[in-house]
Order: structure tokens, then sequence, then C-alpha cells
């Protein structure tokens, strides 16, 4: 009975044909629906990969079924010759065989004969020329005669255009009598010697297969097993035993193909239930006897990992250990392994390594279902920021369904990743920090803090650390993932991603940023700059403290980049006095107009001269204090002559006063100067 599955699961129609064992013509049905419905390109994308893992395994069963109908007219040839009684009807059984496995319209087989010095037909099936029956081929003469002066197996796609054998008259006229094209031939050996050719051939051009070689070959083997017992009665009871033990590995394959086919049945049922990766591996650890475990990227042995993905297979780890990759459109998506298993049988090690392929499409659904979710988070946690009017109660029911409780202490925080080279972020085009047209807090024409317009830092298109494209993604699937494991909310938001999560009791916001940092560069591996802001003891009863929390951690975040931090989480309580600067109008904060009038009555006048001249005064400022007050390091800072450091620090005791580099004035120069920066970068 057909099994049905929701339609918009692109697995779910090959599945379907999976079951019902459709032939291949049959899998391009959905493929060609989809597009007469005009579906979007992820969904015929999606479809076309479903389509080729569909292939892949009805491949794979097709092979399997093939493989066990191999085995079972070799068990029964092997029987045919354990009760021996006619040697022609032997023969002639393996001739048929060989024909019907092969898919030919003739086989046959030759015998040497020792006194003639030449090779003659002994059994044909399929053949309807009398004269091809009747053939005797010299030694080396035409393909056969070839196989049995060689002892080596011969094939062609075209018997008159090969000029690899000699052809005769004799020979030649015989294969066109019977019609002859690709000829298939293997010799049958007795110890090093040859007694005959076993031959499959077609009337038209054909490639035959390794394995159908392989496949003439053992029925080979068994003819020539079948007439070396006619001939030697003496040596029939070695003969006998040693089909008995080929009769034990033909059973022993037929149990392993048993298991195969079970562990196929339980995992098409799994998946149509809707089961999960670890019911997966309960289902393949019992059909195989052993522990069987789903592992995390990060939790799998990262080399037996790399092994698998690059050899498609499953392979060995350590000594009882086998490891199959679970991957998807070449991402990794985490590993099987299975536990307790010295030696893993060829059909064992397929089973393992299919039960990896349906891992990875459950894997790829529940990924589609996580999505989704955090796309909710994110679409909430864009409402507490843009839209403070929210009604709480329907800002508590949304968070309610996310698991999430907004009537309790939170945290805002901004992470931003930083270039793996250097620690520290790739400037947009505004520069490090930002000072684009929406002003250093990020806002837009409009002036709002936390706009989705503004750059990471920096407004508008003034921009700021524009991380690339790959790591942003990285890092919302990081933030997201911890999101939901704290039942907090999480967003992409100006270039970087936005987290809003609950604070603990005995925790604080900056021990909070530190951990998050820690975890989310774990995660992404690279460093991650987090900036906190104060609690926000009710976000669901005052949305508009989650978006005044956004714009104090975006000035967390980029004092710790300007104070070379990078890499590294804080509040603003972290930064001693520093943090009055960076908690802005947060309420019972200070607005920063003080420290505002520090800078211009201590520094001022030096960056008033700096914006009417355009010189450097400021740069030459904090390069001579940071090499010591020496103006040779300050000139090798700079890059520019002594003199010129000269100059311009004559310039600055001529605007600041002859004391300027006494111990008291210096401090505050300093302090002021830092401040200075620190207030750029954060938008005051």
């Amino acid at each position: 009975m057909p099994v049905t599955m929701p339609d918009d699961r692109p697995e779910a129609p090959y599945l379907e044909l999976l079951v019902r064992g459709a032939p291949a013509e049959a899998y391009e049905r959905p493929v060609l629906r989809a597009r007469a419905d005009k579906a979007p390109a992820d969904r015929l994308a999606a479809l076309e990969r479903a389509k080729l893992l569909a292939l892949r395994v009805r491949g794979e069963l097709e092979g399997r079924r093939r493989r066990e109908a191999e085995l079972s007219a070799l068990y029964e040839t092997a029987h045919d010759l354990a009760g021996l009684r006619d040697l022609d009807a032997v023969l002639q059984a393996i001739v048929q065989r060989a024909r019907s496995l092969l898919g030919t319209e003739v086989a046959y087989l030759t015998l040497n004969d020792p006194t003639a010095g030449d090779t003659y037909m002994r059994v044909t099936d399929g053949s309807v020329s009398a004269r091809f029956q009747q053939l005797r081929l010299g030694m080396g003469e035409g393909l056969g005669g070839l196989v049995a002066q060689t002892a080596r197996p011969y094939v062609t796609e075209s018997y008159f255009h090969d000029p690899r054998f000699e052809h005769t008259h004799t020979i030649d006229a015989g294969v066109r009598d019977e019609g002859l094209v690709a000829i298939l031939g293997v010799p049958l050996l007795l110890g090093s010697g040859v007694i005959g050719v076993l031959f499959a051939a077609d009337r038209r051009a054909r490639v035959f297969e390794r394995e159908q070689t392989a496949l003439l070959g053992s029925f080979a083997a068994h003819a020539a097993v079948a007439i070396d017992t006619a001939h030697l009665l003496a040596e029939t009871r070695t003969a006998l035993a040693e089909l008995e033990a080929a009769n034990e590995i033909i059973r022993d394959r037929s149990r392993v193909i048993e298991r195969a086919s079970e562990v196929h049945d339980r995992l098409t049922e799994l998946v149509l239930r809707g089961g999960g990766v670890h019911d997966v591996a309960d289902a393949v650890a019992e059909v195989l006897s052993g522990s069987v475990e789903f592992l995390e990227v990060d939790e799998a042995p990262a080399a037996a990992v790399d092994r698998s993905r690059a050899d498609g297979h499953a392979v060995r780890d350590g000594e009882e250990d086998w490891v199959a990759a679970v991957s998807a459109g070449g991402e990794l998506l985490g590993a099987l392994v299975l536990r307790g298993h010295p030696r893993l049988d060829p059909m064992d090690q397929r089973t393992l390594e299919r039960a990896a392929m349906v891992t990875s499409l459950l894997q790829l659904a529940r990924r589609s279902a996580g999505e989704a979710e955090q796309r909710v988070r994110g679409e909430l946690l864009d409402d507490l920021l843009d839209t403070p009017d929210r009604e709480p109660r329907l800002l508590r029911e949304r968070a309610a369904r996310l698991r999430a409780d907004l009537d309790t202490p939170h945290v805002v925080l901004a992470a931003g990743i930083e270039a793996p080279d250097t620690g520290t972020p790739t400037a947009g085009p505004g520069g490090a920090h930002g000072s684009g047209p929406g002003g250093a807090h990020g806002s837009g024409p409009g002036g709002t803090p936390g706009s989705r317009s503004g750059g990471a830092h920096g407004g508008g298109s003034g921009g700021a650390p524009a991380e690339d494209a790959e790591g942003r993604r990285r890092l919302w699937s990081a933030a997201s993932h911890l999101a939901v494991t704290r039942h907090g909310l999480a967003a992409t938001r100006d270039g970087g991603t936005v987290l809003l999560l609950p604070l603990a009791d005995g925790d604080t916001a900056d021990a909070l940023a530190r951990r998050t940092a820690r975890q989310l560069g774990t995660a992404v591996h690279t460093a991650v700059t987090v900036g906190a802001s104060a609690p926000v003891p009710a976000p669901a009863a005052r949305p508009g403290q989650v978006a005044a929390g956004y714009a104090e951690a975006r000035r967390c975040l980029a004092a710790l980049r300007v104070l070379g931090r990078a890499g590294e989480g804080a509040a603003a309580e972290d930064f001693g006095f520093l943090g009055l600067l960076l908690a802005g109008t947060r309420e019972g904060a200070p607005d920063g107009t003080g420290v505002q009038d520090f800078v211009t009555r201590t520094v001022g006048a030096v960056i008033d001269y700096d914006e009417r001249r355009g010189t450097e005064l400021v740069r030459t400022l904090d390069a001579y204090f940071a090499g010591g007050m020496s103006p040779a390091r300050t000139k090798d800072a700079l890059h520019v002559h002594v003199n010129t450091v000269a100059q311009r620090l004559e310039r600055v005791g001529r605007l600041l006063g002859p004391d300027w580099q006494s111990p008291a004035r210096s401090l505050e120069i300093q302090l002021a100067l830092r401040l200075h920066r620190l207030a750029s970068a954060v938008g005051y």
C-alpha cells in the first residue's frame, strides 16, 4: 500500500518511489511536476538533491538484489556439483546461469584437447548456428584461443574490428554465421593450467563491466571443478569439502543481505513516522549488535570523520570503532559511531553508511524546523527593539510559545565577529568605528537607535566593521542556538547579531558578556566581541528599555575594540570611569556632558587646530605618549622625520601651554585623548 507523506518535504515522493520499487524514469516526475507548477528555485534544488540521493539508494538496493541473485546462482551451481551425476548437465546449467545473469544472447564453453593441441566447443546456450557449435580453435587463434593460451580474461566490444587476436577464416565464418559482435571470455583454470574457456556474447556492441567479468570467472571456476571432479574421482572428497566451505560463505552472505534488508525496512519506517537521529542509531545498533551513537560535529573524532568524508565510506577509528560521516551538499552535519566491532562485514559497513545517509536527511529536516523557530525569535526581538509600544500581554504570549519569560531580568548583548588574522573587524566604508550619516549609534536616517539600516557600530552607509557574509552566517547560527538553549531571543541587526538572554540569580551582565563571547567564539572558531547592557528588569513590561539597552551594548562593543580588547565580553560596569560614558543616557546615568567638557577643556585647542588646518597633532600626541614620550619612537610609529615630530610637539606646547608635559598635565591629556577616541567610537 503506498505510503504518503507531507508534500512540502522534498524527500517524500522519492521515499514513496523507493518503497514501491518504481523504475528509474519515475524519479524524474516529481521534479518535472514541480517545474510545471513553477516551484521556487530552492524547492527545485532540494528536489534534485533528494532525487540524486534516492537514485543512489535505489542503485544500491538494485546492486544488492543483483548480488543476491548471483550468490544464489553460485549456491545452486555448487549444489549441483555436490550431487554430480551427469557432467554434461552440470556444464549446461553453468552456461545457462551465466547467460541469464549477464543478460547475454549467447553463452558457451570450450575445452582444451591436449592430444590435438587445440580447443573445441563443448556446451552452448542460445546458439542457432550448427557451424558455430562445431568450431575448433587452434591455440592462440581467435579470442578463445588467446584466452586459452594466455590464461587471462579477454573482452571485445566488436569482434571483427579487434586486431588483438588472430583472425582465421574458419573462426570468423562461424562467428559471423552466429552473428556475434561483443564477446567476453574467461579461462577455466585448474591449478596453473587452462583446461578451457567460458564465454558470454551478444549480437550487438556491448561493454562488459568488471563485475560481470568477475561473475563469469566464478562460473568458470565452478565449471573447471565439475570437469576435474568427473575426470579425477580421487579428488572428489576434497572438492566437496571446498564446496561446503563455499556454501557456508554463501549462507553467511545471505544472512548479511537479510540483515541489510531488515535495517532498510526499519529505517524507511522510522523516516515515514517522523523518527529522529537517535531512533536511527538505536535501530542500527540492534541490527548490527553493537552500540551506535550519533555525535555532533564538535563531538565526533575529526580525523576519522575527515577520512570518511573523503573516502565516501565508513572507516575504522581505533581498534573497535567505526565512523560514518553524516553530510549533505558538502556540509558536515555530524557522524554515526559504531562501537565494539573489531571487524565489520562489508555488507554491515554499507548498512552503517546507509544509516548515515538517512540521518543526514533527518538532520536537514530538523534544521528546517529550527530555522523557522529562529526566524520567529528574531521577529519578536525586532519588535521589542523597533516598536516599544507593543501590548505587553501579546509580547508575553509570543515569548511563552518560544519558552521564554520576558518578565524576568534580561541582558541585551551586541556581538560582532573579528577577522581571524588580526583579532579586529574588517573596516567598512566608514572606518573601524563608523561615523556615517546615520550617526555613531547605528541609527538610520530617522536616528532611531538599533535601526537595522546601520552598520555594525556605525550608522547608515558610514558603516562599521564589515564582517564577511560567511562569518555573519556562522555567528548568527551560533547565536540562535545559544538563544534556544538559554530560552532567550536572537536577531541579526546592523551587520552583527543581538541577543536578549535571561540573567540568572547571582549572575552579572559583565560575567554573562564574557561567557557569551567565549561560547560564540568556540562555536564559530574565531574571536567574537560581545558588549552587554545593564540588566533590563522586565522586557515585556518596559519594551523601551530593550532598545536603550541595545544602544548601550553596542557602545560597549565599540569600546572593547577601541581599547584593544577585541574578542572579549564586557558591560559598562567593567570599564570603571569609562563606564560613565558607555552608560549614556540610561536611566540614572549621566548624559556624558561632563565628560565632553573635560575633553574640550583639556585638549580641545589641539582638536580644533587639527579640524581647521587638517594637521595630525592629536595623532602625534597619541603616538608620543604610547612611545613613552620618546621623539625617536614617535617618529618610527608615524613614519616621519624626527624634526617633524619636534615641530608638531612645539605647536602642541604653544596650544596647551609650556607645562603640558608635566606629570599632572600629561596624565590629564592622556585621559582626555582616550575619552575623545572612545566618545568618537560610541557616538558622543
